[in-house]
């Protein structure tokens, strides 16, 4: 007898996704140019690396809040409330050019960015069959994926060609029109959530930070997220020292190859489980890097780039999937919160560290070093014996 799906494409579910595309496009278009416009201003290489440092402990320090808080509230007001948050901050940022309020502002939009990508990210889960929770959680990461084909390239190209002013104005454009879509956004705050008593929920700001069931993902998720934040804070910079005129071009092949592999990554992951994925997503990327670490030219960048949506642009919505799909559903919002805070810590540790590093090394050989993280993320990865028992128990 042929089991019947369940729905995943609800109403509910596209407006999420829409909503998301355009919140990531406003924000990422700022990722690549920030380090290279604070250089601008005179920053240091450490407070060049402390652009991706201080947004990234924000993030991580309002995440256990708002976990705690989607353990009782509906979702779609803390949704708007992050979105318009992140619009007001982007609006500051032209208003100074003194590095240390422009340190501190990133600090500031990290707090506003963990709110909002833990509750989109619970109200996605929120919608999707948990049957269908692989398959579900990658078409929705498409709607990061795609922001990331339009969104790096076109902010370099406003950064480099036009003023930061622009860049800015633009990015809040794309934010505006997040927020006019996540308004009409149907709220399906489990009923388990709508009947809880804050009064009855105890409050641990350890306990809202980790979720135990998901620990050994969100682990992992660590270690690859501490490789790729080099990546992150330096590419631009890195693009520039070595004349390579398209540097957009790694970010444009790997989210392109990133979604065309997202569907087959997404059935994976539902009808094997996640162990051989991970090992295998981790070797791609592991590759990438060190084209990358090579690159003198538009093809080799491109070439990375490829690698990495392959590889790295999977790893992150495989692990994903992984640490939702173990946690119990009120817990959901800790769970989620968890993964960015793990993508957070790891990037944002991986600023600071190299950041220090790249006053003495070049930075074709930081990316060589950088990469040996995604090694050791492979060996923690093998000597874990139960991850398929585990997913297998977690599905019935």
């Amino acid at each position: 007898m042929k089991t019947v799906k369940e729905t995943l494409w609800t109403r509910s579910f596209i407006m999420i996704i829409i909503g998301n595309l355009f919140m990531f496009i406003s924000f990422q278009m700022l990722i690549p140019t920030l380090p290279p416009y604070i250089k601008s201003l005179g920053a240091s290489s450490l407070e060049i690396g402390l652009v991706t440092t201080l947004f990234s402990v924000g993030a991580v320090l309002s995440r256990p809040f708002i976990g705690y808080m989607l353990e009782y509230k509906k979702r779609k007001p803390l949704v708007l409330i992050g979105v318009i948050a992140l619009l007001m901050i982007t609006l500051i940022y032209p208003l100074t050019s003194i590095v240390i309020l422009l340190l501190l502002l990133r600090f500031i939009h990290g707090l506003a960015w963990g709110w909002s990508t833990t509750v989109i990210s619970t109200a996605a889960v929120d919608v999707v069959p948990k049957s269908r929770l692989g398959e579900g959680m990658g078409y929705a990461g498409l709607s990061t994926v795609i922001a990331l084909i339009i969104a790096p390239s076109l902010g370099i190209y406003l950064f480099q060609e036009t003023s930061f002013s622009n860049l800015i104005i633009t990015s809040s454009v794309f934010g505006v029109i997040a927020i006019i879509l996540l308004v009409f956004l149907q709220d399906q705050t489990p009923s388990r959530v709508r009947r809880a008593n804050r009064n009855g929920i105890t409050f641990s700001y350890l306990g809202s930070l980790v979720e135990k069931s998901s620990w050994f993902p969100a682990f992992i998720l660590l270690l690859v997220t501490f490789g790729y934040g080099s990546i992150i804070t330096f590419l631009v910079i890195f693009g520039e020292e070595r004349g390579i005129a398209h540097i957009f071009l790694f970010y444009l092949f790997n989210a392109l190859f990133a979604t065309l592999s997202r569907p087959i990554i997404g059935k994976w992951f539902d009808e094997r489980g996640p162990k051989g994925l991970v090992l295998f997503c981790i070797g791609v990327t592991f590759m990438g890097m060190w084209v990358l670490s090579f690159t003198h030219s538009d093809l080799l960048i491109s070439i990375a780039g490829i690698l990495f949506g392959v590889g790295y642009g999977s790893l992150i919505s495989t692990l994903q999937s992984w640490i939702l799909l173990m946690a119990p559903d009120h817990r959901r919002g800790v769970a989620s919160g968890m993964f960015f805070s793990s993508i957070d810590l790891g990037t944002g540790l991986s600023g600071l560290a190299f950041g220090l590093l790249a006053q003495f090394v070049e930075l074709g050989i930081l990316f060589q070093i950088s990469s040996f993280f995604f090694i050791l993320a492979a060996a923690v990865t093998l000597m874990e014996p139960r991850i398929q028992r585990n997913y297998v128990q977690v599905l019935k």
